[in-house]
């Protein structure tokens, strides 16, 4: 049974034609974050591309900063799981269901995910994060090689130098795709800086969790989806569409 912090059935929210979507803490997880993450970005940049190292200056002060900026990035999530909402959305974000193989399909084949049941967050949302958390170890722990060269060999060296250099560069163009993408939802936007989204949204993007959010269901939001996608095969099998159950041929 999902949180009580992370469910707004009760909620005057939800009375409002508004659900919750994240609460204060998990979106200063997300903005300490970014923030860390772009002057990650931004100092590299300035480290090895020469015009704008030139126009900046001061290397060893954005030598510093970047190192530092690099150490404190799992720092807000970590503080921030003192949440009990932000450690519900870490879960589910790395929690696979079978509708999300079909979004991922949908996405793949550009076909369309807008009709597919998505819970809080879709299956390109999970890859995204489960991506970056990754690629954000393995900066850290290559960077720590890079900043401490008494730790390895230089043969070690090197290779964490190919890898942190090579992977920064696919982090930027990921982290990229991600504002572009952010730039184009507004519900999304929205959700992300005020907390809050229309139920209309909701049902469009994330048709489970606003089920979940309305009371429709007490149960675990795995267990809810693989009633959904049974409620989908039952109705597709029987001629009708999965979307609309009034469509079902009668027997």
């Amino acid at each position: 049974m999902p949180p009580r912090s992370d469910s707004a059935g009760d909620s005057p929210l939800s009375r409002t034609g508004r659900l919750l979507r994240f609460t204060a803490s998990a979106r200063w997880a997300h903005h300490a974050t970014a923030l860390l993450a772009g002057v990650c970005v931004f100092t590299a940049a300035c480290l090895y591309i020469s015009p704008l190292s030139q126009l900046v200056g001061r290397r060893p002060l954005v030598t510093a900063v970047h190192e530092w900026s690099g150490i404190a990035l799992p720092v807000p999530v970590l503080v921030g799981m003192v949440s009990r909402a932000l450690r519900s959305d870490l879960r589910r974000l790395g929690r696979f269901a079978p509708h999300d193989r079909r979004w991922l399909r949908a996405a793949l084949r550009r076909t369309g995910t807008s009709n597919i049941p998505s819970g809080k967050f879709n299956a390109g949302q999970k890859l995204y994060a489960s991506w970056t958390a990754g690629a954000g170890l393995v900066m850290v722990g290559t960077g720590l090689l890079l900043w401490f060269p008494e730790l390895a060999s230089l043969s070690v060296r090197m290779g964490a130098t190919f890898v942190h250099d090579w992977l920064a560069l696919t982090i930027a163009v990921v982290l990229a795709g991600h504002i572009w993408k952010a730039a184009g939802d507004p519900g999304a936007r929205e959700g992300m800086w005020q907390g809050t989204v229309s139920r209309t949204w909701a049902n469009r993007e994330h048709r489970l969790w606003r089920q979940e959010m309305d009371g429709h269901s007490d149960r675990d939001p795995l267990t809810d989806t693989l009633t959904d996608l049974r409620t989908d095969a039952s109705h597709t099998e029987a001629g009708g569409n999965p979307r609309n159950p009034a469509s079902t041929p009668p027997s």
